[in-house]
């Protein structure tokens, strides 16, 4: 129950207690909203801008010549988010500045150190990068489930970078993971004339980024107490210009101007709405997890992703094959006993006491059973 305070004046104020912890998607406050309402604006945020995002991306790679401007792409979509970062930032300064005395401006100082945001641009141009370049060669269900499967280099890397431990749930979700996957993928190469091993060890190695990318963000943020947007910003600020230097020297930045403005509504139009629906999609994955949860993001997330499967194979025509179903559901299996370790945790030596117990159970009827029959005989 909320405490009351009564002031020198004899009035009511509520204490620290009956105020939720705040809320926040950009300019919009949800934290006055009840549980209820927050997870609701918060799902329909998260499946409607990605199932946008993944939309608008498989379309711009329809456009005929595009596939080997993937990385032309992902610069353009780095100069968007630093666009959006910068703008994000500025309404944040204002509104606190709002809640100072006299309106004064808090100047926002960078908290993370920079040798940390040059690892960190690196692991985002990789990851972004990699994945929109795989589209030329896989794909869009290929690279989706693929991203599905985070989970196995994330548990690996935060084993080698934050030395976590993990119970026998996870490890169990990981091997159901690459089940399905070389399911998936095996499936893949013998319907899909687009297949291509390149791709495949692009959005590997785009995974592998990924899930550095995540164990090192936790850790800065945690250590320097930083925010999500000075994050954004500088993580793609670096990573654009060590994209543009690249695309620089090997030539490919002219190559990939001269085709987007042939092409412009097709390139620079859709990439910036795919890139402001994967801006916001961000913001609303944030809201979900402080709200509800990290299991529960998760469960939502991999129910979008599954929509936008069966969405690629509807509007954009390609072979199919019943072992991308069943593949498909050994992935989402291994997401499911992901999310229930998270919830039910289980050490090793649990999972050592309820197989004893199981098996002294399983030898206790055993014998009841021979018991039983012998005296039947």
């Amino acid at each position: 129950m909320a405490s009351v305070k009564v002031n020198s004046s004899g009035s009511k104020t509520s204490t620290d207690s009956d105020n939720p912890p705040e809320l926040r998607i950009l300019c919009f406050n949800l934290t006055y909203y009840n549980r209820t309402t927050q997870f609701l604006l918060s799902c329909a945020g998260v499946f409607v801008l990605y199932l946008i995002y993944g939309y608008l991306q498989e379309l711009i790679f329809t456009v005929e010549g595009f596939k080997p401007y993937g990385w032309f792409l992902t610069l353009v979509q780095f100069g968007y988010y630093i666009c959006f970062g910068v703008i994000e930032r500025d309404l944040e300064t204002r509104r606190r500045a709002q809640l100072l005395p006299g309106g004064s401006v808090e100047t926002s100082e960078r908290r993370i150190p920079m040798r940390t945001y040059f690892l960190l641009a690196a692991l985002t141009l990789g990851t972004m990068g990699l994945s929109n370049s795989s589209l030329g060669y896989l794909n869009y269900p290929t690279q989706v489930i693929f991203k599905c499967c985070k989970l196995i280099p994330v548990l690996v890397g935060s084993i080698l970078i934050q030395g976590k431990r993990y119970g026998p749930l996870d490890f169990a979700a990981a091997f159901a993971m690459c089940i399905g996957l070389a399911w998936f993928t095996l499936a893949d190469s013998q319907v899909s004339p687009n297949f291509d091993l390149t791709g495949v060890a692009m959005i590997s190695a785009a995974l592998l980024c990924d899930a550095a990318i995540g164990n090192v963000q936790e850790k800065a943020m945690r250590e320097h107490k930083a925010s999500s947007s000075e994050v954004v910003l500088y993580s793609y600020g670096l990573g654009f210009i060590y994209l543009l230097v690249i695309l620089m020297v090997t030539g490919n930045f002219f190559s990939g101007f001269a085709f987007c403005l042939e092409h412009i509504v097709e390139t620079f139009g859709y990439g910036f709405f795919f890139s402001l629906s994967g801006y916001l999609g961000i913001q609303f994955v944030l809201a979900l997890v402080r709200s509800s949860g990290a299991p529960v993001a998760a469960t939502v997330t991999t129910a979008r992703k599954a929509v936008t499967i069966a969405l690629s194979f509807v509007f954009f025509s390609k072979p199919f094959t019943w072992q991308y179903l069943w593949s498909g559901l050994v992935v989402v299996l291994g997401i499911y006993l992901n999310v229930y370790s998270k919830k039910h945790k289980m050490t090793m030596r649990d999972f050592q006491q309820k197989f004893k117990y199981a098996l002294n159970t399983f030898r206790v009827w055993e014998r009841s059973s021979s018991r039983k029959f012998l005296v039947e005989v």
